[in-house]
């Protein structure tokens, strides 16, 4: 049976790895599918991995209709086997009730890929309909690690390396950004604490007591 699934995980877990590498092993069978995407780090109308990896991509803008889309792709003689929606977290609700429908009415699989939650820890709109309306939803095993070296739960935007909480939700970045808007992921500890590397460094080099002369 066709399944609308999402693949969720934070930033820097490898959810576009997996996305190219289901495209990879689907197309090397024969099929053929439909790469939507949306804000991804590599420019307009691309999918691409932190490992240097990318593909041509559907750019989704904001009232555009995905399952009108694809049938009238399927209408001019187009394929589709099957749909990988990267960056899902940006789309609208409506858009996730499109792809459930492209599920549903055509019979084609939908893998969805996207960070639930946004550097507020509060959930974007397009994934909390995902969770509602998937099929299944996989938690991402390859885990990014805090600074700490825990695992890292929780996404932070940083400015010149230090976190913020206020802010658009949607502004696009990428982790290890040191310099102007920049994103880190975190554990819950120091996502509350509102500690980065870059702040973990610095008070690091600052004594908690100052030293007293003895008399």
């Amino acid at each position: 049976m066709p399944e609308l699934v999402f693949f969720s995980g934070t930033m820097d877990c490898g959810k576009s790895t997996l996305a190219l590498q289901i495209e990879h092993n689907r197309s090397a069978r024969g099929l053929q599918g439909m790469i939507f995407t949306r804000d991804d780090r590599a420019g307009e109308g691309k999918l691409s991995s932190r490992l240097g990896l990318v593909t041509d991509a559907v750019e989704v803008a904001d009232d555009q209709d995905l399952y009108g889309y694809l049938v009238d792709h399927l209408s001019q003689g187009g394929r589709a086997d099957y749909v990988i929606a990267d960056e899902a977290q940006f789309l609208a609700p409506r858009q996730i009730d499109q792809l459930a429908r492209v599920v549903d009415d055509l019979g084609v699989d939908v893998f969805a890929f996207g960070i639930t939650t946004d550097f507020r820890s509060k959930l974007f709109p397009g994934s909390q309909r995902l969770v509602e309306l998937a099929d299944r939803v996989e938690v991402l095993q390859v885990e990014a690690l805090c600074w700490c070296g825990a695992r890292a739960t929780h996404n932070a935007r940083t400015i010149g390396g230090e976190m913020v909480v206020e802010g658009a939700q949607v502004v696009v970045g990428d982790v290890n950004q040191a310099e102007d808007i920049g994103y880190e992921v975190l554990c819950r500890r120091h996502h509350r604490r509102r500690m980065t590397a870059a702040t973990a460094r610095a008070g690091a080099l600052s004594p908690d007591v100052l030293p007293i002369a003895s008399a």
